[in-house]
């Protein structure tokens, strides 16, 4: 039986079934990959695993995923998704007044509580930057961007925070700090990993003093290079 189209719109009343099959599929794969990297690490995540977990033959993981590479990649990709979803929605009302500190404070804050709640994306980040298939095209272009997208909100954060000194000096302020920034939240992941008392949030208050004194002496910096 032929499939139709909804009226006015050319689109098919519903996919075909195969396609259905396909997409449940892949996902079924990505949710299993996930639960296991979540109990047995990268080590016990390998195809066979999978195939166990979700019943379905090893060719249906290399048709969608061609490799373990490129399984692990598209499971980051998915938590990437999540979690810069999560950063836009807790940045999304940042104050406007107040100190360098108090604005730092803000973002730092509650860019802390999203790595709070998102500890498995984290883990399998570090997982994948610390892995044999961190040499693999396909996984080493996610972990770039990654990166990248992290080391951009990190830039808008402390621009925010400095936006009083200017467009150009905040953003020369950003530039600067950003890799440091980045680097402070890695170290917090880390540390609240391997001690759970010593948590995220806790030591916001240290960072956010570094980072304030930082980025000051940058601003005076960048003011003394533009007077010359």
């Amino acid at each position: 039986m032929k499939s139709g189209t909804k009226a006015g719109t050319g689109e098919p009343t519903e996919p075909p079934s195969g396609n259905r099959r396909g997409r449940r599929s892949k996902e079924e794969i990505l949710d299993a990959t996930a639960r296991v990297m979540a109990l047995r690490g990268y080590a016990g995540t390998t195809i066979s695993t999978i195939t166990a977990e979700t019943g379905l033959p090893r060719s249906a993981i290399y048709h969608h995923f061609h490799s373990k590479g490129g399984l692990l990649s598209a499971v980051m990709a998915r938590g990437a998704g999540e979690f810069f979803a999560a950063m836009r929605t807790a940045h999304s009302d940042p104050p406007a007044g107040g100190t360098h500190r108090q604005r730092m404070a803000w973002y730092l804050d509650r860019t802390a509580e999203v790595f709070t709640a998102n500890p498995e994306f984290m883990r399998l980040h570090f997982l994948l930057l610390l892995s044999d298939e961190a040499a693999e095209a396909e996984v080493a272009e996610m972990n770039r961007q990654v990166r990248d997208e992290g080391r951009s909100y990190m830039r808008v954060m402390i621009s925010s925070a400095f936006a009083d000194q200017g467009p150009e000096i905040a953003a020369a302020v950003a530039e600067e700090l950003d890799y440091f920034t980045i680097a402070g939240f890695d170290g917090a992941f880390i540390a609240s990993q391997a001690d759970p008392g010593r948590t995220i949030a806790a030591q916001m208050a240290h960072l956010t003093d570094a980072m304030v004194a930082l980025g000051e002496a940058a601003v005076e910096r960048h003011k003394a290079l533009a007077a010359q």
